[in-house]
């Protein structure tokens, strides 16, 4: 999610002027806001309005002198206001991390089952970031350097992969290996793998209708899982990777702060194209597949927390993982996981082995190559929950131009959060950090897996 014109935003807001009320506008800031202070105060383990600072976007730092925050950490909880409206409170949740309130806030999950032993092999041997290579050492310099003061890049995390041990990793002053960071759309892909496994154990038919009552009359009905992680489910609900004042009254935008059931509104939404037929990156998509996977582990909160652990964080070691919820206990799979940067790189590592750790397949044959082929109409170039180097879109074109290869795909989240996959060079590259230019952090991710390649031949 990105916000633009400032002065603009605060004027809606005072003014009243929109599709919503300038309570719920107001909102979509101060619901970002509580949520990130509430996940860097009580996941993250990061001194929460040092954390805001980094991670605001540039138009919400130029209207933070309408906007105040309260920090409770007895309750563990942080408030937020814009202006005097929006308020909104984020309380953590134990293992479901922070939720954004719309009303009570739901009981808290009981604590998760210790993780089992892991079955991916260990991809480092201490606590402490590994140094790398001369050449490794020197990409890492670059990743974190700051060449433009107008396109801050403030990388916080870089780890390396190769065959499935760490080569090189670095920080930023104030993080380390222990910090779990927000992954934002990254999640997506995590909705895919979560999706990979009921189709390994035979409770999801990618090509088939998903029953949906409230689709059943109309030609929503033909809206297939496969068409929501491709995001051509055609239905009308709000682009997720365009910026501007509209932002604040775009549904896909408002459902991740001002809805307690993220998915309901997303399934109530009309058609806009024949499913199949065009291409929308949106949130929604992803969170009504959230809900299924919610629906298909035991159909609550719990549930379905216990099943993303034992099917997926636990078999990949990723013991730092924070799947967050909404209030109706379904993952918000669009937006919300928090893990440190060598749990994302494990998380990579599960696709360049092709979906097999440990001698056992997790995720199904032939599901990795599914998630990395290209979605006609796609520009960005985007596959099935991740995007990809492979196919003639725009975007994909663009980064093989620059160097990176035609097979490499990859996670990718809001403010240049990025885990690359190169599978044939067995390389995982993790990136994470607040960036607020997209072309700058792309053309930073782009050299940095360059690099590497480089590095590791």
């Amino acid at each position: 999610m990105r916000f633009a014109c400032p002065a603009l935003l605060l004027a809606l807001v005072l003014t009243g002027c929109g599709r919503y009320a300038p309570d719920r506008m107001a909102s979509v800031a101060t619901g970002f806001a509580s949520h990130e202070m509430c996940g860097a105060a009580f996941i993250a383990g990061l001194e929460p309005r040092a954390y805001w600072a980094e991670a605001a976007p540039p138009p919400l730092r130029l209207v933070e002198w309408a906007m105040s925050h309260e920090v409770d950490r007895e309750r563990r909880l942080v408030r937020s206001r814009l202006a005097g409206l929006g308020e909104r409170v984020a309380v953590h949740r134990g293992p479901a991390g922070c939720l954004v309130l719309n009303g009570p806030a739901p009981p808290a999950p009981a604590a998760l089952p210790p993780l089992p032993a892991p079955l991916l092999a260990e991809i480092a041997p201490s606590n402490s970031p590994v140094p790398g290579s001369a050449a490794l050492a020197a990409a890492l310099d670059q990743a974190f350097a700051e060449p433009d003061p107008e396109a801050p890049l403030q990388t916080r995390a870089v780890v390396v992969l190769h065959r499935g041990r760490v080569v090189a990793e670095r920080y930023a002053p104030g993080y380390g290996v222990q910090t779990p960071l927000h992954g934002w759309s990254m999640t997506k892909s995590v909705t895919n793998a979560l999706l990979g496994v009921l189709v390994r154990q035979g409770r999801v038919a990618m090509q088939a209708p998903l029953p949906q009552p409230a689709w059943a009359e109309d030609g929503r009905a033909a809206i297939t899982p496969d068409n929501l992680l491709r995001m051509t489910s055609g239905l009308s609900f709000g682009n997720s990777l365009g910026a501007g004042i509209g932002d604040l009254v775009n549904p896909a935008t408002q459902m991740l702060f001002s809805d307690a059931d993220m998915a309901a509104d997303a399934i109530s939404a009309p058609l806009g194209a024949r499913p199949g037929t065009q291409w929308e990156y949106s949130n929604g998509s992803t969170q009504i597949l959230s809900r299924l996977v919610r629906d298909l582990a035991g159909g609550d909160e719990a549930a379905a927390l216990r099943f993303a652990h034992a099917e997926l964080f636990g078999p990949l070691g990723m013991a730092s993982a924070v799947l967050e919820t909404d209030g109706s206990g379904a993952p918000v799979g669009a937006a919300h996981l928090w893990a440190t940067a060598r749990d994302w790189a494990r998380f990579g590592q599960l696709y360049a082995q092709g979906g097999v750790v440990g001698g056992r397949r997790l995720l199904p044959e032939g599901w990795v190559a599914y998630s990395a082929t290209p979605t006609e109409g796609s520009p960005v170039g985007y596959g099935a929950g991740f995007w990809t180097n492979q196919g003639d879109g725009a975007g994909a074109r663009r980064r093989v131009e620059a160097g990176m290869p035609a097979e490499a795909f990859m996670a990718r989240g809001a403010f240049g959060q990025f885990v690359v996959v190169v599978p044939s060079r067995q390389l995982v590259v993790v990136r994470l950090g607040h960036s607020f230019s997209p072309r700058a952090a792309s053309a930073s991710m782009v050299r940095l897996v360059v690099q590497a390649l480089a590095a590791v031949e």
